[in-house]
Protein backbone atom coordinates (compact mmCIF):
# COMPACT_ATOMS: atom_id res chain seq x y z
CA UNK A 1 0.00 0.00 0.00
CA UNK A 2 0.45 3.77 -0.78
CA UNK A 3 1.34 6.67 2.07
CA UNK A 4 -1.41 8.50 -0.45
CA UNK A 5 -5.00 7.17 -1.33
CA UNK A 6 -6.28 3.97 -1.73
CA UNK A 7 -8.46 2.96 -4.58
CA UNK A 8 -6.92 -0.29 -5.52
CA UNK A 9 -6.89 -3.59 -4.79
CA UNK A 10 -3.72 -4.47 -6.53
CA UNK A 11 -4.73 -8.48 -5.87
CA UNK A 12 -4.50 -10.78 -9.33
CA UNK A 13 -7.47 -13.11 -9.00
CA UNK A 14 -7.80 -15.85 -12.14
CA UNK A 15 -12.09 -15.79 -12.40
CA UNK A 16 -12.09 -12.51 -9.90
CA UNK A 17 -13.85 -9.25 -10.30
CA UNK A 18 -11.88 -6.19 -10.31
CA UNK A 19 -12.49 -2.43 -10.90
CA UNK A 20 -10.94 1.01 -10.95
CA UNK A 21 -12.17 4.22 -10.45
CA UNK A 22 -16.23 5.49 -10.99
CA UNK A 23 -16.93 7.77 -13.60
CA UNK A 24 -18.88 9.40 -11.70
CA UNK A 25 -21.01 9.76 -8.98
CA UNK A 26 -25.61 5.19 1.03
CA UNK A 27 -27.60 3.25 8.67
CA UNK A 28 -30.92 1.06 9.71
CA UNK A 29 -33.78 2.56 8.53
CA UNK A 30 -36.75 4.62 10.37
CA UNK A 31 -40.25 3.00 11.15
CA UNK A 32 -42.14 2.07 7.54
CA UNK A 33 -39.00 1.11 5.50
CA UNK A 34 -40.38 -2.21 5.61
CA UNK A 35 -43.18 -2.02 2.70
CA UNK A 36 -44.99 -5.13 1.24
CA UNK A 37 -42.41 -7.63 -0.57
CA UNK A 38 -42.50 -6.56 -4.57
CA UNK A 39 -44.16 -9.52 -6.13
CA UNK A 40 -45.89 -9.81 -9.19
CA UNK A 41 -44.56 -9.75 -12.87
CA UNK A 42 -45.16 -6.83 -15.13
CA UNK A 43 -45.58 -7.16 -18.25
CA UNK A 44 -44.00 -4.21 -20.19
CA UNK A 45 -40.83 -3.89 -21.63
CA UNK A 46 -38.83 -1.26 -20.50
CA UNK A 47 -39.06 1.67 -22.41
CA UNK A 48 -35.60 3.81 -23.06
CA UNK A 49 -35.41 6.67 -20.11
CA UNK A 50 -38.85 6.05 -19.13
CA UNK A 51 -41.20 3.90 -16.53
CA UNK A 52 -40.54 0.45 -17.80
CA UNK A 53 -42.44 -2.74 -17.14
CA UNK A 54 -40.64 -6.02 -15.50
CA UNK A 55 -38.58 -7.99 -18.28
CA UNK A 56 -38.55 -11.86 -17.85
CA UNK A 57 -35.59 -13.70 -17.97
CA UNK A 58 -32.36 -12.60 -19.97
CA UNK A 59 -32.12 -8.58 -20.63
CA UNK A 60 -29.74 -6.85 -22.37
CA UNK A 61 -29.20 -4.00 -24.31
CA UNK A 62 -29.61 0.02 -23.16
CA UNK A 63 -32.95 0.65 -21.57
CA UNK A 64 -33.54 -3.21 -21.19
CA UNK A 65 -34.92 -5.06 -24.24
CA UNK A 66 -36.07 -8.13 -22.96
CA UNK A 67 -34.57 -11.65 -23.61
CA UNK A 68 -36.38 -14.98 -23.62
CA UNK A 69 -34.60 -16.06 -20.87
CA UNK A 70 -30.74 -16.74 -21.77
CA UNK A 71 -28.02 -13.84 -21.80
CA UNK A 72 -26.48 -12.53 -24.59
CA UNK A 73 -22.85 -11.11 -24.28
CA UNK A 74 -23.15 -7.99 -23.79
CA UNK A 75 -20.19 -5.23 -23.47
CA UNK A 76 -20.69 -2.94 -20.14
CA UNK A 77 -17.61 -0.76 -21.02
CA UNK A 78 -19.57 2.30 -20.14
CA UNK A 79 -18.26 5.89 -19.51
CA UNK A 80 -15.04 4.35 -17.82
CA UNK A 81 -13.37 2.93 -20.93
CA UNK A 82 -12.44 -0.38 -21.12
CA UNK A 83 -10.10 -2.29 -18.51
CA UNK A 84 -6.37 -2.24 -19.03
CA UNK A 85 -3.83 -4.67 -18.15
CA UNK A 86 -2.90 -4.06 -14.99
CA UNK A 87 -0.70 -5.30 -11.63
CA UNK A 88 -3.70 -7.10 -10.69
CA UNK A 89 -5.44 -8.06 -14.14
CA UNK A 90 -7.38 -10.98 -13.75
CA UNK A 91 -8.29 -12.37 -17.31
CA UNK A 92 -9.32 -15.92 -17.33
CA UNK A 93 -12.67 -15.96 -16.81
CA UNK A 94 -12.85 -12.72 -14.59
CA UNK A 95 -15.25 -10.01 -14.68
CA UNK A 96 -12.93 -7.77 -15.45
CA UNK A 97 -9.65 -7.28 -16.46
CA UNK A 98 -7.12 -4.85 -14.99
CA UNK A 99 -6.38 -3.33 -11.57
CA UNK A 100 -9.12 -3.46 -8.70
CA UNK A 101 -9.78 -0.50 -6.59
CA UNK A 102 -12.27 1.64 -5.09
CA UNK A 103 -15.35 3.28 -6.96
CA UNK A 104 -14.30 6.29 -6.23
CA UNK A 105 -11.33 6.66 -8.37
CA UNK A 106 -8.11 7.12 -5.43
CA UNK A 107 -5.03 6.18 -6.91
CA UNK A 108 -2.89 3.55 -5.24
CA UNK A 109 -1.16 4.25 -1.98
CA UNK A 110 2.76 5.06 -2.02
CA UNK A 111 4.25 2.43 0.19
CA UNK A 112 3.10 0.16 2.68
CA UNK A 113 3.40 1.91 5.95
CA UNK A 114 4.58 -0.19 8.97
CA UNK A 115 3.94 -3.69 8.43
CA UNK A 116 2.35 -4.95 11.56
CA UNK A 117 1.98 -8.62 12.74
CA UNK A 118 -0.89 -10.04 14.48
CA UNK A 119 0.27 -12.73 16.51
CA UNK A 120 -2.39 -14.44 18.31
CA UNK A 121 -6.72 -14.66 18.53
CA UNK A 122 -6.84 -12.75 21.02
CA UNK A 123 -9.92 -10.01 21.16
CA UNK A 124 -7.80 -7.25 21.99
CA UNK A 125 -4.16 -6.88 23.70
CA UNK A 126 -0.61 -6.85 22.54
CA UNK A 127 -0.36 -8.93 19.09
CA UNK A 128 -4.39 -8.67 18.59
CA UNK A 129 -6.14 -7.81 15.40
CA UNK A 130 -7.85 -5.05 17.74
CA UNK A 131 -4.26 -3.76 18.65
CA UNK A 132 -3.04 -3.50 14.99
CA UNK A 133 -6.20 -1.88 13.77
CA UNK A 134 -6.00 0.60 16.57
CA UNK A 135 -2.02 1.64 15.62
CA UNK A 136 -1.94 5.51 14.13
CA UNK A 137 -0.21 5.90 10.92
CA UNK A 138 0.09 3.63 7.36
CA UNK A 139 0.50 0.10 8.13
CA UNK A 140 -0.03 -3.37 6.63
CA UNK A 141 -1.20 -6.03 8.69
CA UNK A 142 -0.43 -9.67 8.30
CA UNK A 143 -1.04 -12.71 10.25
CA UNK A 144 1.43 -15.14 11.75
CA UNK A 145 -1.86 -17.24 13.17
CA UNK A 146 -4.94 -18.63 11.74
CA UNK A 147 -8.03 -19.37 13.31
CA UNK A 148 -11.40 -17.76 15.51
CA UNK A 149 -10.84 -14.38 17.42
CA UNK A 150 -14.14 -14.44 19.61
CA UNK A 151 -14.73 -11.14 19.92
CA UNK A 152 -17.61 -11.58 22.43
CA UNK A 153 -20.15 -9.37 21.73
CA UNK A 154 -17.30 -6.45 20.91
CA UNK A 155 -17.21 -4.49 17.86
CA UNK A 156 -14.32 -3.75 15.99
CA UNK A 157 -13.51 0.13 15.27
CA UNK A 158 -11.46 1.34 12.33
CA UNK A 159 -10.85 5.12 12.93
CA UNK A 160 -7.15 5.43 12.29
CA UNK A 161 -6.86 5.51 8.24
CA UNK A 162 -4.37 3.74 5.26
CA UNK A 163 -4.73 0.65 6.52
CA UNK A 164 -4.90 -2.56 4.75
CA UNK A 165 -5.89 -5.94 6.47
CA UNK A 166 -4.76 -8.39 4.76
CA UNK A 167 -6.22 -12.19 5.59
CA UNK A 168 -4.68 -13.94 2.57
CA UNK A 169 -1.16 -13.94 4.97
CA UNK A 170 -2.80 -16.24 7.53
CA UNK A 171 -2.07 -19.63 7.54
CA UNK A 172 -4.35 -22.05 6.75
CA UNK A 173 -7.51 -22.21 8.09
CA UNK A 174 -7.52 -18.56 8.22
CA UNK A 175 -9.20 -15.53 10.64
CA UNK A 176 -12.89 -15.70 11.29
CA UNK A 177 -14.33 -13.18 13.80
CA UNK A 178 -17.24 -14.51 15.85
CA UNK A 179 -19.82 -13.00 17.70
CA UNK A 180 -19.17 -9.32 16.53
CA UNK A 181 -18.52 -6.98 13.89
CA UNK A 182 -16.77 -4.15 12.60
CA UNK A 183 -17.28 -0.32 11.69
CA UNK A 184 -15.04 1.13 9.88
CA UNK A 185 -15.12 5.48 10.90
CA UNK A 186 -12.09 6.32 8.08
CA UNK A 187 -10.84 6.38 4.68
CA UNK A 188 -8.14 4.61 2.77
CA UNK A 189 -9.10 0.79 4.20
CA UNK A 190 -8.64 -2.08 2.59
CA UNK A 191 -9.87 -5.49 3.83
CA UNK A 192 -9.46 -8.80 2.24
CA UNK A 193 -9.86 -12.60 2.94
CA UNK A 194 -11.63 -12.12 6.13
CA UNK A 195 -14.19 -14.43 7.65
CA UNK A 196 -17.01 -12.60 9.58
CA UNK A 197 -19.72 -14.80 11.57
CA UNK A 198 -21.79 -12.59 13.71
CA UNK A 199 -24.83 -14.33 15.02
CA UNK A 200 -26.81 -13.78 18.33
CA UNK A 201 -24.04 -14.81 20.63
CA UNK A 202 -27.29 -15.79 22.47
CA UNK A 203 -27.95 -12.05 23.64
CA UNK A 204 -31.52 -11.15 24.51
CA UNK A 205 -34.24 -9.76 21.84
CA UNK A 206 -33.75 -5.97 21.75
CA UNK A 207 -30.43 -5.72 24.13
CA UNK A 208 -28.82 -3.86 21.79
CA UNK A 209 -26.36 -6.31 20.19
CA UNK A 210 -26.90 -6.48 16.64
CA UNK A 211 -23.63 -6.54 15.12
CA UNK A 212 -23.32 -5.68 11.40
CA UNK A 213 -20.19 -5.13 8.79
CA UNK A 214 -20.50 -1.38 7.66
CA UNK A 215 -18.86 1.85 6.69
CA UNK A 216 -19.94 5.28 8.55
CA UNK A 217 -19.94 8.98 8.23
CA UNK A 218 -17.87 11.38 6.60
CA UNK A 219 -14.62 10.06 7.07
CA UNK A 220 -15.15 7.11 5.39
CA UNK A 221 -14.32 6.69 2.10
CA UNK A 222 -12.04 5.08 -0.18
CA UNK A 223 -12.80 1.84 1.22
CA UNK A 224 -12.74 -1.71 -0.71
CA UNK A 225 -13.64 -5.18 1.20
CA UNK A 226 -12.86 -8.10 -1.02
CA UNK A 227 -13.28 -11.74 -1.03
CA UNK A 228 -14.70 -11.17 2.69
CA UNK A 229 -16.90 -14.14 3.96
CA UNK A 230 -20.07 -12.14 5.86
CA UNK A 231 -22.88 -13.92 7.54
CA UNK A 232 -25.73 -14.47 10.51
CA UNK A 233 -25.61 -10.27 10.83
CA UNK A 234 -28.48 -9.38 13.18
CA UNK A 235 -29.06 -5.93 11.70
CA UNK A 236 -27.53 -6.36 7.79
CA UNK A 237 -24.59 -8.38 6.88
CA UNK A 238 -22.05 -5.85 5.28
CA UNK A 239 -23.11 -2.47 4.86
CA UNK A 240 -22.50 1.21 3.31
CA UNK A 241 -23.83 4.17 5.73
CA UNK A 242 -23.91 7.17 7.68
CA UNK A 243 -25.80 10.62 8.59
CA UNK A 244 -29.23 10.74 6.13
CA UNK A 245 -29.43 14.69 5.74
CA UNK A 246 -25.86 15.43 5.55
CA UNK A 247 -25.34 15.32 1.72
CA UNK A 248 -22.80 13.43 -0.28
CA UNK A 249 -19.72 14.82 1.42
CA UNK A 250 -21.47 13.81 5.20
CA UNK A 251 -21.50 10.37 4.76
CA UNK A 252 -19.85 7.42 3.38
CA UNK A 253 -18.26 7.71 -0.37
CA UNK A 254 -16.36 5.73 -3.06
CA UNK A 255 -16.72 1.71 -1.55
CA UNK A 256 -16.42 -0.69 -3.21
CA UNK A 257 -17.57 -4.23 -1.79
CA UNK A 258 -16.62 -7.38 -4.46
CA UNK A 259 -16.17 -10.91 -4.39
CA UNK A 260 -17.74 -10.91 -0.74
CA UNK A 261 -20.48 -14.15 0.40
CA UNK A 262 -22.91 -12.13 2.13
CA UNK A 263 -25.32 -14.44 3.28
CA UNK A 264 -27.51 -15.73 5.77
CA UNK A 265 -28.79 -12.42 7.58
CA UNK A 266 -30.64 -13.90 10.75
CA UNK A 267 -34.48 -13.42 9.98
CA UNK A 268 -36.24 -13.87 13.52
CA UNK A 269 -33.58 -12.78 15.60
CA UNK A 270 -32.60 -10.59 18.40
CA UNK A 271 -33.32 -7.55 16.00
CA UNK A 272 -35.59 -4.69 17.95
CA UNK A 273 -37.53 -4.21 14.50
CA UNK A 274 -38.09 -8.34 14.96
CA UNK A 275 -37.74 -10.09 11.61
CA UNK A 276 -34.92 -8.46 9.76
CA UNK A 277 -32.11 -11.42 7.72
CA UNK A 278 -30.88 -8.20 5.47
CA UNK A 279 -27.46 -8.20 2.95
CA UNK A 280 -26.20 -4.84 2.07
CA UNK A 281 -27.90 -1.26 2.65
CA UNK A 282 -26.29 1.42 0.33
CA UNK A 283 -27.60 4.58 2.40
CA UNK A 284 -28.97 7.66 1.41
CA UNK A 285 -26.70 10.25 0.03
CA UNK A 286 -23.65 7.65 -0.27
CA UNK A 287 -22.35 8.15 -3.47
CA UNK A 288 -20.07 6.07 -5.85
CA UNK A 289 -20.57 2.60 -4.25
CA UNK A 290 -19.92 -0.39 -6.35
CA UNK A 291 -21.07 -3.85 -5.44
CA UNK A 292 -19.63 -6.67 -7.77
CA UNK A 293 -19.10 -10.22 -8.15
CA UNK A 294 -20.49 -10.84 -4.45
CA UNK A 295 -23.12 -13.99 -3.65
CA UNK A 296 -26.18 -12.82 -1.99
CA UNK A 297 -27.41 -16.41 -0.21
CA UNK A 298 -30.68 -16.11 1.66
CA UNK A 299 -31.14 -12.78 2.85
CA UNK A 300 -35.03 -11.73 3.00
CA UNK A 301 -33.69 -8.08 1.84
CA UNK A 302 -31.41 -5.66 0.54
CA UNK A 303 -29.62 -7.60 -1.81
CA UNK A 304 -28.69 -4.57 -2.06
CA UNK A 305 -30.45 -1.93 -1.34
CA UNK A 306 -29.90 1.31 -2.35
CA UNK A 307 -32.08 4.19 -0.82
CA UNK A 308 -32.34 8.38 -1.09
CA UNK A 309 -29.62 9.83 -3.39
CA UNK A 310 -27.15 6.86 -3.43
CA UNK A 311 -25.03 6.42 -7.03
CA UNK A 312 -23.10 3.55 -8.43
CA UNK A 313 -22.89 -0.04 -10.29
CA UNK A 314 -24.53 -3.14 -9.49
CA UNK A 315 -22.72 -5.86 -11.50
CA UNK A 316 -22.14 -9.47 -11.80
CA UNK A 317 -23.58 -10.48 -8.66
CA UNK A 318 -25.58 -13.58 -7.90
CA UNK A 319 -28.72 -13.13 -5.56
CA UNK A 320 -30.22 -16.56 -4.67
CA UNK A 321 -33.23 -17.00 -2.91
CA UNK A 322 -33.70 -13.17 -1.39
CA UNK A 323 -37.46 -12.97 0.08
CA UNK A 324 -39.62 -10.01 -0.49
CA UNK A 325 -36.71 -7.76 -2.03
CA UNK A 326 -34.09 -8.77 -4.16
CA UNK A 327 -32.47 -5.65 -5.17
CA UNK A 328 -34.01 -3.04 -3.91
CA UNK A 329 -33.89 0.70 -5.12
CA UNK A 330 -35.42 3.85 -3.12
CA UNK A 331 -35.86 6.15 -0.44
CA UNK A 332 -38.29 5.64 2.63
CA UNK A 333 -40.45 8.89 2.02
CA UNK A 334 -41.85 9.43 6.07
CA UNK A 335 -38.05 9.13 6.45
CA UNK A 336 -37.10 12.64 4.83
CA UNK A 337 -40.65 13.92 6.10
CA UNK A 338 -39.37 16.49 8.23
CA UNK A 339 -36.48 17.45 6.39
CA UNK A 340 -37.85 20.05 4.21
CA UNK A 341 -35.94 17.80 1.20
CA UNK A 342 -37.73 16.26 -1.32
CA UNK A 343 -35.86 12.60 -1.96
CA UNK A 344 -34.08 12.00 -5.48
CA UNK A 345 -34.21 8.40 -6.20
CA UNK A 346 -30.91 6.56 -6.49
CA UNK A 347 -29.13 6.45 -10.04
CA UNK A 348 -27.68 3.01 -10.19
CA UNK A 349 -26.40 0.74 -13.33
CA UNK A 350 -27.10 -2.65 -12.63
CA UNK A 351 -25.46 -4.96 -15.37
CA UNK A 352 -24.78 -8.49 -15.67
CA UNK A 353 -26.14 -10.02 -12.64
CA UNK A 354 -27.69 -13.59 -12.22
CA UNK A 355 -31.03 -14.07 -9.76
CA UNK A 356 -32.66 -17.47 -8.82
CA UNK A 357 -35.63 -17.83 -6.88
CA UNK A 358 -35.44 -20.07 -3.68
CA UNK A 359 -37.28 -21.96 -0.85
CA UNK A 360 -38.13 -18.44 1.03
CA UNK A 361 -38.89 -16.01 -2.52
CA UNK A 362 -42.24 -14.51 -3.19
CA UNK A 363 -43.80 -15.93 -6.09
CA UNK A 364 -42.91 -13.97 -9.03
CA UNK A 365 -39.82 -11.66 -7.41
CA UNK A 366 -38.51 -9.59 -9.65
CA UNK A 367 -34.49 -8.68 -9.49
CA UNK A 368 -35.14 -4.91 -9.17
CA UNK A 369 -37.62 -3.08 -7.38
CA UNK A 370 -38.60 -0.14 -5.64
CA UNK A 371 -40.88 0.91 -2.41
CA UNK A 372 -41.02 4.46 -3.97
CA UNK A 373 -38.61 6.37 -6.24
CA UNK A 374 -35.80 3.84 -8.30
CA UNK A 375 -34.04 4.48 -11.61
CA UNK A 376 -31.68 2.41 -13.50
CA UNK A 377 -29.72 1.45 -16.25
CA UNK A 378 -30.23 -2.24 -17.15
CA UNK A 379 -27.97 -4.53 -19.12
CA UNK A 380 -27.91 -7.91 -19.43
CA UNK A 381 -28.80 -9.93 -16.04
CA UNK A 382 -30.56 -13.17 -16.20
CA UNK A 383 -33.44 -13.59 -13.72
CA UNK A 384 -35.06 -17.24 -13.21
CA UNK A 385 -37.74 -19.03 -10.82
CA UNK A 386 -36.98 -22.21 -8.36
CA UNK A 387 -37.28 -24.55 -11.33
CA UNK A 388 -35.42 -22.31 -13.75
CA UNK A 389 -38.48 -20.57 -15.93
CA UNK A 390 -37.80 -16.33 -16.34
CA UNK A 391 -38.77 -14.62 -14.07
CA UNK A 392 -39.61 -10.76 -14.01
CA UNK A 393 -35.59 -8.66 -14.37
CA UNK A 394 -37.68 -5.22 -12.89
CA UNK A 395 -40.89 -4.13 -11.68
CA UNK A 396 -43.03 -2.03 -14.01
CA UNK A 397 -42.36 1.41 -11.47
CA UNK A 398 -38.66 1.38 -12.00
CA UNK A 399 -37.38 4.32 -14.31
CA UNK A 400 -35.11 2.66 -17.06
CA UNK A 401 -32.45 4.58 -17.76
CA UNK A 402 -30.90 4.78 -21.62
CA UNK A 403 -27.45 5.53 -20.22
CA UNK A 404 -25.38 4.48 -17.23
CA UNK A 405 -25.61 7.16 -14.69
CA UNK A 406 -22.50 5.50 -12.65
CA UNK A 407 -19.56 2.87 -13.76
CA UNK A 408 -16.62 2.25 -12.44
CA UNK A 409 -13.09 3.32 -14.78
CA UNK A 410 -11.73 -0.14 -16.24
CA UNK A 411 -14.50 -2.22 -15.17
CA UNK A 412 -15.65 -5.09 -18.04
CA UNK A 413 -18.22 -6.96 -16.96
CA UNK A 414 -18.85 -10.38 -17.82
CA UNK A 415 -21.81 -11.92 -19.49
CA UNK A 416 -24.81 -12.52 -17.21
CA UNK A 417 -24.78 -16.57 -18.51
CA UNK A 418 -21.34 -17.03 -16.77
CA UNK A 419 -21.65 -15.30 -13.86
CA UNK A 420 -22.71 -17.89 -11.40
CA UNK A 421 -19.88 -20.26 -11.93
CA UNK A 422 -17.72 -17.59 -11.54
CA UNK A 423 -18.81 -16.30 -8.49
CA UNK A 424 -19.53 -19.19 -7.53
CA UNK A 425 -15.98 -20.83 -8.24
CA UNK A 426 -14.40 -17.59 -6.80
CA UNK A 427 -16.39 -15.14 -3.92
CA UNK A 428 -15.89 -15.08 -0.77
CA UNK A 429 -12.63 -15.12 1.72
CA UNK A 430 -9.86 -17.84 0.89
CA UNK A 431 -12.17 -19.39 -2.03
CA UNK A 432 -9.66 -22.32 -2.84
CA UNK A 433 -9.34 -22.79 1.41
CA UNK A 434 -12.92 -22.50 2.71
CA UNK A 435 -14.64 -23.01 5.28
CA UNK A 436 -17.56 -25.52 6.59
CA UNK A 437 -19.65 -22.23 6.24
CA UNK A 438 -18.72 -21.06 3.04
CA UNK A 439 -18.95 -24.76 1.63
CA UNK A 440 -22.38 -25.56 2.70
CA UNK A 441 -24.17 -22.54 1.65
CA UNK A 442 -21.76 -22.39 -1.81
CA UNK A 443 -22.96 -26.15 -2.42
CA UNK A 444 -26.78 -25.09 -1.57
CA UNK A 445 -27.05 -22.55 -4.36
CA UNK A 446 -25.52 -25.20 -6.85
CA UNK A 447 -28.63 -27.76 -5.39
CA UNK A 448 -31.64 -25.17 -5.02
CA UNK A 449 -31.38 -25.90 -1.09
CA UNK A 450 -30.60 -23.78 2.04
CA UNK A 451 -33.39 -21.19 3.21
CA UNK A 452 -33.56 -18.26 6.14
CA UNK A 453 -31.93 -18.68 8.99
CA UNK A 454 -32.86 -17.34 13.05
CA UNK A 455 -29.82 -18.43 14.85
CA UNK A 456 -26.53 -19.82 13.93
CA UNK A 457 -27.50 -22.66 15.78
CA UNK A 458 -30.11 -23.62 12.83
CA UNK A 459 -26.79 -24.46 10.76
CA UNK A 460 -24.22 -25.66 12.98
CA UNK A 461 -23.35 -22.93 15.32
CA UNK A 462 -20.21 -20.95 15.11
CA UNK A 463 -17.19 -22.81 13.69
CA UNK A 464 -14.41 -24.29 15.61
CA UNK A 465 -10.97 -24.36 14.34
CA UNK A 466 -7.96 -25.23 15.88
CA UNK A 467 -5.89 -22.20 16.19
CA UNK A 468 -2.43 -22.30 13.77
CA UNK A 469 0.61 -20.51 13.40
CA UNK A 470 3.97 -19.95 11.37
CA UNK A 471 6.71 -17.32 11.28
CA UNK A 472 6.14 -14.81 8.72
CA UNK A 473 8.76 -13.15 6.92
CA UNK A 474 7.36 -9.76 4.52
CA UNK A 475 9.86 -9.06 2.22
CA UNK A 476 11.00 -5.74 2.01
CA UNK A 477 10.41 -4.84 -1.37
CA UNK A 478 7.08 -5.22 -3.66
CA UNK A 479 4.88 -5.74 -0.36
CA UNK A 480 1.83 -5.24 -3.56
CA UNK A 481 3.68 -7.98 -5.51
CA UNK A 482 3.58 -10.28 -2.23
CA UNK A 483 0.08 -9.97 -1.45
CA UNK A 484 -0.99 -10.66 -4.74
CA UNK A 485 0.69 -13.53 -4.73
CA UNK A 486 -0.48 -15.12 -1.61
CA UNK A 487 -4.38 -14.16 -2.32
CA UNK A 488 -3.47 -15.60 -6.24
CA UNK A 489 -3.03 -18.99 -4.61
CA UNK A 490 -6.39 -19.03 -2.61
CA UNK A 491 -8.52 -17.57 -4.87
Amino acid sequence: MKAAVLSFVLLGCTGCTFLAGCSRAASSPGPGDEAAGQGGAGGNTPGAGGHGGATAGAQTGAGGAPGGGSATTGSAGGTGGSATTGSAGGTSGSATTGSAGGAGGSGPVDGVGTILKVTNLDADGPGSLREAIETRGPRTIVFEVGGIIDLNKTRLDITEPFVTIAGQTAPSPGVTLIRGGMKIRTHDVRIQHLRFRMGDAGAAPASGFEPDVTTDGASAYNIVIDHCSVAWGVDENLSVSGPRFDGPDGTSRRVTLSNNIIAEGLLESIHEKGSHSMGTLVHDHCTDVTVVGNLYANNNERNPWYKGFATGAIVNNVVYNPGKWAMRLGPVLKEWESSGVTPEPPSVSIVGNYMRHGANTLPGLPMIGTNSLGSAYLEDNIAVDALGAAAPIASPDIIVLTEKPAWPDGLVALPAASVLDAVLAHAGARPRDRDEVDLRIVEDVLSGDGMFVNSQDEVGGYPAAAPTSRPLDAPTEDIEGWLDRLADALE
